[in-house]
């Protein structure tokens, strides 16, 4: 595949993913409307943790080579 599609497909990957992750994050944020929700400082923490972990993950995996591991979520 030249560059310059391969350029042209990561651009317009990227735009897609990180767009539809940008409204999941928001979508995580609305769950902070207490008149909708009964939640736990705890809750948030483990929350924002694992988003905190992935995205360190993310830099890792464009500034290295490196061996992905598939990650979920689950409360403790």
């Amino acid at each position: 595949m030249p560059e310059n599609k391969k350029r042209e497909k990561f651009e317009e990957l990227a735009e897609k993913r990180v767009t539809e992750t940008l409204k999941k994050m928001r979508l995580i944020g609305n769950l902070s409307n207490r008149n909708n929700y009964d939640y736990t400082d705890e809750h948030v923490k483990q929350i924002l943790s694992k988003l905190e972990e992935e995205l360190k993950i993310l830099r890792t995996k464009f500034s290295e080579s490196h061996r992905e591991k598939e990650s979920t979520f689950k409360f403790k």
